[in-house]
């Protein structure tokens, strides 16, 4: 990360303004204590403040361009290039390598992330056919996130291969599999999840209804972002930890803080520093934009490898054995968002539903934001909106008026997620409900996930 830091100060001329701003010499910078003493970077602070040009190398932008949504639904722009995928595509051979055994099995991988300038779909195309390059028996196809096609190519495709590996968000990829009219357990299945975090009884149920073995070997999620690619992924350590964890709750709240279940990966930290600040995670790597110390706004940790499996050991559990690299563990954005089929919903585009003409009569603006998931393990969005004191109010016209301002303003819930689940359902409570509008309380706007 030294040897990054200096990189970056020296092709990188927003980072030298900053460094500058911040009256930070580069070449004081010489041990760990001194380069976490640097300023910690965000989007506001950061990419918003500087030329797109500025935040590269030598101010010349990649060779492709990723977008994500911001929480107006305006765009973030993430120039990436051909080096950037070679460095992730570790990550996805650890999965399907590794994991997988792709290596020597034939395998047909099913590319159901969204396909367009959103990160997941092209970028996850262009590490697999890395891994075919390498001489890996990979065959890759791109139907994106159209159900229709995935059904009907994968029957025709994968008698030719040893395994199929579905690779999507999970309420999706679950959709997908709930949907087909033809027996999953006459192929050999495995997933490739990301953007969710998911209960280990969704795993179990979604694996045996897809004919899938083993839990630990034949489903795996990657912690990525359009920021910086993969950031991490599950491996049989991690995903045997959290089972233990989730079949031990008070274990597991001992270990991270928390009652929820985050998501646990393990990185290698010569390709993503990871550290955590003020109960976020940041990082450190390189990218088409060069990032260091960047704070990505999510909820999380970091647990050194042998500091977990002295936890483990501790509590009486053996863990898989795997790769001997730490591990980060992730509740999901900080900033006030739920995350749905992979797409950041953002307060700011709910309230522009409710302040629309005949809502705005009904409501005091305040809602709560979540995800719910009922006992089949599907996965629906909820808003609970408060309604103004005398008012009853039409739930499903404000159910439409929400999301006609999400497919408006948030291009991944357009795109992301299927038009039959965009309607949100929409609970209506009286002003000041004690569990969701208290008096005197500041209000907030989203709630983890539940059941």
């Amino acid at each position: 990360m030294l040897e990054l830091f200096r990189q970056v100060a020296s092709t990188v001329p927003a980072y030298r303004s900053l460094l500058r701003e911040h009256g930070i010499d580069p070449a004081s910078i010489r041990t760990l204590d001194d380069f976490q003493r640097l300023p910690v970077l965000t989007k506001d602070n950061y990419h918003r403040r500087h030329p797109l040009p500025d935040l590269c190398r030598d101010g010349r932008l990649g060779d492709m361009i990723a977008v994500s949504s911001g929480s107006s639904g305006s765009p973030t722009i993430w120039p990436r290039s051909l080096a950037d995928e070679v460095a992730v595509t570790a990550r996805f051979a650890q999965v399907l390598v590794d994991g997988f055994r792709a290596d020597v099995r034939r395998t047909l991988a099913v590319v159901c992330f969204p396909l367009g300038t959103w990160v997941g779909g092209l970028y996850t195309l262009a590490c697999l056919r890395q891994l075919s390059a390498a001489g890996h028996p990979i065959t890759s196809v791109a139907p994106g996130n159209n159900k229709a096609e995935i059904l009907r190519v994968l029957p025709l495709l994968a008698p030719h291969v040893d395994q199929v590996v579905l690779l999507g968000y999970p309420p999706f990829i679950k959709d997908v599999i709930d949907t087909a009219d033809f027996d999953w357990g006459a192929y050999d299945i495995k997933l490739v999840l990301a953007g969710e975090v998911f209960s280990e009884e969704w795993r179990t149920l979604v694996g045996a209804r897809a004919g899938m073995g083993d839990p630990l070997r034949s489903s795996a999620s990657l912690y990525g972002t359009a920021d910086a690619g993969v950031l991490g992924n599950e491996t049989p350590t991690s995903v045997s930890i959290r089972r233990f964890l989730a079949s031990n709750p008070g274990v597991a709240q001992s270990l991270f803080g928390s009652p929820r279940l985050p998501t646990l990966v393990q990185y290698d930290p010569a390709h993503r520093y990871f550290e955590a600040h003020e109960g976020t995670l940041m990082f450190s790597g390189d990218n088409g934009i060069p990032l260091i110390r960047y704070d990505i706004a999510d909820e999380g940790g970091v647990v050194p490898h042998a500091e977990m499996m002295e936890f483990c050991a501790r509590h009486g559990f053996t863990p898989e054995p795997g790769p001997e690299q730490p591990f980060v563990y992730v509740f999901g954005r900080s900033l006030f968002t739920v995350s749905f089929f992979g797409a950041n919903i953002y307060p700011e585009n709910v309230t522009v539903g409710l302040e629309q003409s005949p809502v705005s009569a009904w409501v005091t603006g305040k809602f709560v934001l979540e995800t719910v998931e009922d006992a089949d393990r599907d996965t629906s969005l909820r808003v609970t909106v408060e309604l103004a004191p005398g008012q009853t109010g039409d739930a499903a016209v404000i159910a439409s008026s929400i999301r006609t301002q999400l497919l408006r303003l948030n291009s991944e819930f357009a795109h992301y997620v299927p038009p039959d689940r965009q309607l949100p359902h929409v609970a209506l409570r009286p002003a000041g409900d004690p569990e969701y509008f208290p008096v005197g309380v500041k209000h907030r706007y989203t709630r983890s996930g539940s059941r």
